[in-house]
């Protein structure tokens, strides 16, 4: 693996860089982003750069610009120095730079940037320390120390809350009150044009000289959208000045404070964490970093490569940095680490970021399918504009209830030179199938009847009746198709009989069949209150008389399971050139959409996707063959793509290409080239860092229903161990070179492992003999 960042050999929490380099600066922006979940900050320095971009989000803020969909507004910048040393502005662009050195803790999330500053011949050492705090959600803690090797130095600072912040120029926040509390604490209100949800930013600055708190009432500045303190003082050589600043934020969407107190109440949260240093502040927040996160979604890789064990590291900070706490809120495919895809929540969640919260975190993943549950207003909005039935969940989803939010246009076409239209919100229909299939796997793996009796087998239902409403019947055949559709390969606009969209829509119509007649014979109380809603009796005959007629694609005569109807009879080309991974489409500077649309040319897993969610559904035989036909036929040009593979690689006993593809997606983010990381962290691909990890390696699975565990370690490792939630028990798995120990806290436990069947009796654990796949 090669990473843009450097990593430690005896740490794997650490990622870092000794070189200021202003090519990779967006990307390291993207890759060291601050966070709790609530809210996201990109890691720009604190002194303003050229072509930085300074973002902060808050979850689920979302406004609409005319004319323009909505998305997450760029908040204020909280996190600005402008700092003047002797006259002289602090600029990297200027002077000479000397033991730069910037990283990120993974364990805590403390970024730390150091380096000399010579300027004027003068010697200046700075060192930027911040944290997002994960015990207070609101809060942002930040600290600059400086000391030199003059005499008399001036340093002045500008420091407080910048609101002329945009996204891409585009203003989405109305300036309200700007005012100074108690001669220390700056205050910013604005509100959403659109939304019109409110917003607090609170700041106050403590200044220290060699560790002695200096009584200085800030000199207060205001401008549009701005309010600064400012401060002036001289340090001689042996000294050091140091200010913290402490910051939050608040908005109307809070339920831990009253809308109207907004503007006092938060001042005097922000007194209370004053009355702490940083290093206190830090020090809680770390409790609650290895309590809620570390603790629970424990993973350890025993090798002598450090980079395996930092990647995995990497993607659960990431998963934790960018997922709310807030089921009204949902995942982001760029989380809150840059403007990319607008803050909007896709498929990626269900698929490729959920399994990790259902088997370490199942309270997190319950809010997160609790936000599908409460898009079921949009989700039917959408069907009934499409004159379907039922619900029909959006590609792209914002809040909550609003439904569709995917842009209409696209970039230019290489031909044309046209704007082209965005078809996946119209046509891109397999999400719908996505939450279903979450759903299941969670239930399957937590038994939570609650959620399943007040929301899980609602959604269930509910897609059944959309699916059965989109069936098209072909009275020649005597079959049920799906037509005009986009499937995870959105090379094929306008696809017939898409693999993967009729088989999930068949899998879809067949567990809303098993839920109704579940509940009619069990719980006839609920049958009864859903049957009013959703006219269950109705609909019931026709899901009974259409399930077996859907039209699936079966494989040919070389076991080939075609992906539409046109796929195999496309032309041919060699995709080798455009499979190299630097993250950039380059196939689209050869080709626009319309031409790849007629070529065997697949972007992403979709027939294999398909393969690896219902591996049961098909023999060895057949996902070889299948294997050996589309991956050489697969750009890869999707983060979503990698990761399937890599697993499914593994599956196969392919053990050189697991690794390969496994390293491949590592480097999604990490890797050395610039590519889209540099508007985003990708949160699916870190969800799949750990589904290789986990899944695949680890040999984890929900199948029919039972765990599986089944590992097959890299040649390279010597072990693993990881720690999974199964139906009440806390699962701990350790595999080593020929065996595997399960061991159980809480009751009973039943897995299968090649087929047979084990049972870990309550707090107790047994060991498998493990065998070794042979590389095919």
């Amino acid at each position: 693996m090669k990473f843009c960042v450097d990593t430690d050999k005896k740490n794997s929490w650490y990622i870092g860089t000794d070189n200021y380099d202003q090519f990779l600066l967006n990307k390291v922006e993207s890759l060291m982003a601050q966070g709790n979940g609530y809210l996201g900050i990109r890691t720009v320095s604190e002194e303003r750069q050229l072509d930085e971009r300074r973002n902060m989000f808050v979850a689920g803020t979302f406004d609409e610009y005319p004319g323009e969909v909505t998305e997450l507004p760029n908040l204020p910048d909280l996190i600005n120095m402008e700092i003047v040393i002797d006259n002289q502005v602090l600029s990297l662009r200027d002077g000479r730079i000397e033991k730069y050195h910037k990283y990120l803790n993974l364990k805590n999330g403390e970024l730390v940037r150091i380096f000399t500053w010579i300027i004027n011949g003068k010697k200046v050492f700075f060192k930027f320390s911040r944290f997002v705090s994960m015990k207070d959600k609101h809060l942002i803690v930040s600290k600059v120390e400086i000391s030199s090797d003059q005499d008399n130095l001036n340093i002045q600072i500008r420091s407080g809350i910048d609101g002329q912040q945009t996204n891409s120029a585009t203003q989405h926040l109305m300036e309200g009150d700007k005012r100074l509390y108690e001669d220390r604490f700056i205050q910013l209100v604005e509100e959403t044009q659109q939304s019109h949800i409110k917003f607090v930013f609170n700041v106050r600055h403590k200044v220290y000289v060699d560790n002695v708190l200096l009584n200085i009432r800030p000199y207060i500045k205001m401008g549009r959208r701005q309010i600064f303190g400012n401060y002036d003082l001289n340090l001689n050589r042996d000294q050091t000045f140091t200010l913290v600043k402490y910051s939050n934020v608040y908005t109307s969407l809070d339920q831990d404070i009253k809308t109207k107190e907004l503007a006092t109440q938060s001042i005097i949260k922000l007194k209370d964490n004053c009355k702490k240093s940083y290093r206190e502040l830090l020090q809680t927040s770390t409790k609650v970093w290895n309590k809620e996160v570390w603790q629970k979604s424990f993973v350890e890789i025993d090798s002598e490569d450090i980079r395996p064990q930092t990647a995995i590291n990497f993607a659960r900070y990431q998963l934790a940095v960018n997922t709310p706490r807030d089921p009204r809120m949902n995942i982001g495919a760029k989380g809150i680490t840059g403007e990319g895809y607008k803050g909007h929540t896709f498929w990626d969640t269900e698929i490729f970021m959920l399994p990790y919260y259902i088997f370490t975190m199942p309270n997190i993943a319950r809010d997160l399918l609790t936000y599908r549950y409460l898009g079921l207003a949009g989700a039917h909005k959408k069907a009934q504009a499409n004159n379907y039935r039922g619900a029909q969940f959006p590609w792209e989803a914002a809040i909550v209830e609003e439904g569709e939010t995917a842009p209409l246009w696209g970039s230019a076409d290489i031909v044309t030179g046209e704007s082209m239209k965005i078809w996946s919100g119209f046509i891109e229909q397999h999400v719908t199938s996505d939450v279903v299939i979450a759903v299941m796997e969670y239930l399957n793996a937590t038994g939570d009847q609650e959620f399943a009796e007040k929301m899980g087998y609602e959604m269930i239902l509910d897609v059944a009746k959309f699916w059965s409403s989109r069936l098209e019947y072909d009275q020649d055949h005597d079959r049920y198709e799906i037509t005009d559709v986009i499937g995870p390969d959105e090379y094929k606009e306008h696809a017939d009989n898409n693999a993967f969209t009729n088989y999930t829509a068949q899998w879809c119509l067949q567990s809303g069949i098993k839920v109704y007649e579940f509940l009619l014979k069990e719980h006839p109380d609920i049958y009864e209150k859903l049957n009013t809603k959703m006219n269950l009796e109705n609909e019931y005959p026709d899901w009974l008389e259409r399930v077996n007629k859907i039209y699936l694609p079966r494989p040919n005569q070389d076991g080939i399971i075609p992906e539409d109807d046109k796929y195999l009879q496309r032309e041919e080309i060699d995709v080798t050139r455009y499979q190299a991974n630097n993250q950039v489409s380059d196939i689209f500077k050869d080709y626009n959409l319309a031409q790849i649309n007629k070529m065997q040319v697949t972007k992403q897993a979709d027939v294999l996707l398909l393969i690896y969610l219902f591996e049961d559904m098909f023999s060895d035989e057949i996902k070889a063959d299948n294997w050996n036909y589309y991956e050489p036929r697969t750009t890869h040009d999707s983060s979503l793509s990698l990761s399937t593979h890599a697993i499914l690689a593994n599956d196969l006993g392919l053990s050189s290409a697991a690794y390969r593809f496994y390293e491949k997606a590592c480097e999604i983010d990490l890797g050395v080239h610039i590519g889209k990381a540099a508007q985003g962290i990708h949160m699916a691909a870190c969800g799949g860092i750990w589904n290789m990890t986990v899944e695949g390696f680890g040999g984890l699975r929900i199948e029919n229903g039972q765990l599986r565990i089944e590992p097959a370690l890299p040649k390279d490792w010597h072990g693993m161990e990881y720690q999974i939630n199964w139906q009440e028990s806390l699962v701990h798995v350790k595999v080593i070179p020929g065996q595997m120990i399960v061991a159980v806290s809480g009751p009973e436990i039943e897995f299968v492992s090649h087929k047979q069947i084990y049972r870990v009796p309550a707090d107790s654990e047994i060991t498998v003999e493990v065998s070794v796949k042979t590389e095919i």
